[in-house]
């Protein structure tokens, strides 16, 4: 089945299935979420959905046995939502009880029903106060087999369409002796490089500046280092888009970032681009002294 789109998406299911992951999936793909929205104020805020339709194009709530008795409340309100002229997509996410026992004895989190009953025992009074609402679903999912990332990426196959915000990759020069970027995801340090800041005539100029670039790029080291870390960030970025990441920043290193972090920034900049990665690049420390 190719990928689907739908404005308003409701995600149901089993307590341990991976409604947090998957609502946090949807956020990630631009969707304004919701965690446990009141039964009561679904149908306010799908009105709300359709009337700002510039402010929120695509919205995602989770609505689940925490509802309580109010939740029985749920197949008659679906049924007025799907009414409207809003597109509306209901997401029901299953696994095998076995699965789902492991889960919260790892976690050790307890079950909203679980009272003075055993997890099993809430497991099985969820699932028959979900039954009417899983006859409704539009879409199942069985997460029993998914470790998160394999569950992210299934989310986003099946629900992310063409306008769906690709990974961001933030490029990022700084100076080592300004500290590193705190958000940074991956750090390079180029300190190794022969550094300008010993030649008189690059003193004072920058790593945008041709005289810095010829010197630089005039190591072979410079050179090799280009071509081993474009081949690494190749193989590595793909990977980080295949766990469903929206974001990456890379930080890139020198002394004082004025000049090899600067000069390499924007040669990597240069290389990503080139292979149509979306990028954007900020040299944090080229104006201090």
């Amino acid at each position: 089945m190719g990928s689907v789109n739908s404005p308003f998406v409701i995600i149901t299911g089993l307590s341990g299935s991976g409604k947090g992951t998957v609502l946090k999936v949807f956020e990630d793909m631009g969707y304004f979420c919701v965690d446990n929205l009141p039964l009561e104020l679904v149908p306010k805020f799908a009105e709300l959905c359709e009337r700002a339709r510039a402010q929120i194009k695509q919205a995602a709530i989770v609505i689940d046995v925490r509802e309580g008795s109010e939740l029985t409340k749920f197949p008659k309100l679906y049924q007025t939502l799907k009414n409207h002229t809003l597109t509306v997509t209901l997401i029901y996410l299953q696994a095998t009880k076995d699965s789902l026992i492991r889960r919260y004895s790892e976690t050790r989190r307890p079950h909203p029903l679980k009272l003075n009953q055993s997890i099993a025992e809430a497991l099985e009074e969820e699932q028959q106060r979900l039954a009417p609402i899983k006859r409704l679903a539009d879409q199942i999912i069985d997460t029993t087999k998914f470790n998160v990332h394999e569950l992210k990426r299934h989310v986003i196959d099946k629900f992310q369409t063409k306008k769906s915000p690709a990974l961001l990759i933030s490029l990022v020069s700084f100076g080592f002796k300004h500290g590193i970027p705190t958000e940074s995801d991956l750090v390079f340090d180029v300190r190794f490089l022969p550094n300008p800041n010993y030649i008189r005539n690059l003193k004072h100029k920058n790593g945008n500046d041709p005289e810095v670039v010829t010197y630089i790029e005039g190591f072979k080291q410079t050179l090799d280092f280009l071509g081993y870390l474009e081949n690494f960030l190749l193989f590595l970025i793909p990977q980080y888009i295949g766990e469903g990441r929206s974001y990456l920043t890379i930080a890139i290193g020198c002394t004082g970032g004025q000049h090899r972090s600067v000069m390499l920034t924007n040669r990597i900049k240069y290389l990503l681009t080139s292979h149509d990665f979306n990028t954007k690049m900020t040299h944090r420390d080229l104006n201090l002294h």
